[in-house]
């Protein structure tokens, strides 16, 4: 049968993005395409190699084309990722898509080992991933990442001699006030010193080109939060939270922080960690040590995503330094929740850009 490029795109129109609400054709994710009597090819551009709908799109497309066209015809569907920008940095920052900040109310929630392991799946699905430490007082990156004893030395990058260098861990680059100081020395600074450090961290470290720049936040409400709101153009922030009542009064005043006019970054979900404990020997009980649906109470009245909840799992340890492999019983809850957490940011950016249009 006679095919044509123009039968092929019409066809395509017919798949939607599930969460854009519009075409592949119009969204612009159909790429070189290719055909013969028996086949056609084409690039399926989508804007995170960590897209959770990866094999749904696919498959549509291949339904579409054999529905619309022929049910003979052999469908090859090349998918590839082309994350967008959601923000537009200058400086040694330029090269740098999106940053995303990693927010609590209080401490001793697990914001540190969410941000490394959102970090690290990131990084593992095909994306170039930097972590940044903005925890001042309570540094905890060096340490989960195994990198204690890098020593930031010089690096000529961006036209510039002075540019810190990142250390690499876990395929992410990272940069932390550890880096700087003993284990062993409290840093006892006030707004002005912290204010200054953040402008270095985010202004002369060499960054280099990213895909996504997460930042490890203090918990609370202070300077370092409003210095960074201030100093980078942030994509979006997201909450951690446990269930406990406590948490989740603390995490809803540092969402509406952000919230607040004169910051107005958007708030890309919420995380609830420690969800609940299981054991291997009872696999299906679940025990809910700090009370339970914090984290979806809080989403819910507060009208934003709720990107997942990270159970405490035996032998894992929100403390310790290790990779997070596959084999581990956290990598799935965590790959379900970087797969919200680009999908909201995918439907934010979106929305932003029909506001500007």
């Amino acid at each position: 049968m006679e095919i044509n490029h123009k039968e092929i795109l019409k066809a395509l129109s017919h798949v939607d993005d599930p969460d854009l609400k519009k075409d592949i054709v119009t969204l612009g994710m159909v790429r070189n395409v290719d055909f013969t009597e028996k086949s056609v090819g084409f690039d399926l551009v989508l804007t995170t190699p960590a897209c959770p709908m990866k094999e749904m799109l696919e498959k549509a497309c291949i339904t579409a084309i054999q529905h619309f066209i022929s049910k003979d015809l052999e469908v090859k569907v090349n998918v590839i990722s082309e994350v967008k920008n959601s923000v537009f940095m200058q400086g040694a920052l330029r090269n740098i898509k999106n940053v995303i900040a990693v927010a609590s109310g209080k401490g001793g929630v697990g914001k540190s080992t969410v941000s490394v392991n959102l970090a690290q799946v990131l990084a593992q699905s095909g994306a170039k991933v930097g972590l940044l430490d903005a925890d001042i007082y309570g540094p905890s990156q060096a340490i989960l990442t195994n990198t204690q004893e890098f020593i930031p030395g010089a690096v000529p990058s961006e036209g510039r001699t002075d540019l810190m260098a990142t250390a690499s861990s876990f395929g992410l680059k990272i940069f932390s006030i550890g880096y700087l100081v003993k284990p062993t020395d409290p840093i006892v600074w006030r707004g002005p010193m912290l204010s200054s450090a953040i402008k270095q961290f985010v202004q002369d470290v060499d960054w280099g080109e990213l895909d996504y720049l997460i930042i490890d936040l203090p918990p609370g409400t202070g300077d370092i939060q409003l210095t960074l709101s201030q100093a980078v153009s942030l994509s979006g922030v997201v909450i951690v939270t446990t269930p406990q009542e406590l948490a989740v009064a603390d995490a809803r005043r540092a969402l509406q922080m952000f919230k607040m006019p004169s910051l107005n970054i958007p708030v890309l979900g919420v995380i609830e960690n420690m969800s609940w404990f299981q054991t291997p020997e009872l696999p299906d009980k679940k025990f809910y040590l700090f009370g339970k649906g914090g984290g979806l109470l809080l989403s819910s009245e507060s009208q934003v995503p709720f990107l997942g909840s990270i159970p405490m799992i035996e032998n894992y340890s929100n403390t310790s330094s290790s990779e997070l492999l596959p084999s581990s019983p956290a990598f799935k809850f965590f790959v379900e929740i970087a797969g919200s957490l680009v999908r909201s940011l995918a439907m934010n950016s979106s929305s932003n850009n029909n506001q500007t249009t």
